[in-house]
């Protein structure tokens, strides 16, 4: 069987796409789909390549039942070969995507997160939490889980 290749992507790869990332695994294994797809996530910039996510989203993660615990990496061109749909969480993310992209079929892989929430009318990203307080990190987990089920939803329908 083929599978779904999902990449989410941020700004460094500590706090927004490794929470989508454990999310939208938590979900698929919650519905018993692990073998249908194959989740990553990856930074626009390098800084914290290797690092695991930020420990204020994994304790928030850890909260909510999530354990966010994948190793920073950076986008590379590449990925638009190795992933099937590649998610931005905000309009900076998607326009340096764009600008790696390489052709109209990488173009077309590209979404935004929020293409994907059914409960949260008006954001139009997912925003960085990391100079935020512990309020911040929860609206980022807010948003994922309703962004990261109706992706799910969209892509098993």
């Amino acid at each position: 069987m083929d599978q779904t290749r999902i990449l989410f992507v941020c700004l460094g790869n500590i706090c927004r796409s490794p929470a989508a990332e454990g999310i939208m695994k938590y979900l698929v294994e919650k519905e018993g789909r692990e073998d249908e797809f194959f989740i990553d996530s990856a930074g626009i910039g390098g800084w914290h390549i290797g690092q695991l996510p930020d420990s204020r989203m994994r304790r928030h993660g850890k909260l909510h039942g999530y354990n966010f615990n994948s190793r920073a990496r950076q986008f590379q061109r590449d990925d638009f070969d190795r992933f099937d749909i590649i998610i931005g969480m905000d309009h900076e993310n998607l326009s340096d995507i764009r600008w790696k992209a390489r052709c109209q079929d990488d173009i077309l892989k590209i979404h935004s997160i929020t293409e994907y929430l059914r409960h949260h009318p008006g954001h139009h990203s997912v925003p960085d939490p990391y100079y935020g307080d512990d309020g911040c990190f929860e609206l980022v987990i807010e948003l994922l889980e309703d962004a990261c089920q109706g992706l799910l939803d969209a892509l098993t329908k």
